[in-house]
C-alpha cells in the first residue's frame, strides 16, 4: 500500500511536534519548518495526494 504525501507530511507534522513538546528539543527556524510542513500537508490533503 502506497502512502500519500499529505499523510506523509501530515505523520512527520505530528511527531515533530509531540517530540519538541516532550522533550523541549528546539532549534532555530523550528516554526518556520513546522509551518512548511503542515502548510504542505494541509495543500496535498485537501488536493487528495
Amino acid at each position: 500500500m502506497r502512502m500519500k504525501l499529505g499523510n506523509l507530511l501530515l505523520a512527520i507534522w505530528l511527531v515533530l511536534t509531540g517530540l519538541t513538546a516532550v522533550t523541549n528539543i528546539s532549534f532555530s527556524s523550528r516554526d518556520v519548518v513546522m509551518g512548511v510542513i503542515a502548510l504542505a500537508a494541509g495543500v496535498f490533503l485537501f488536493l487528495g495526494r
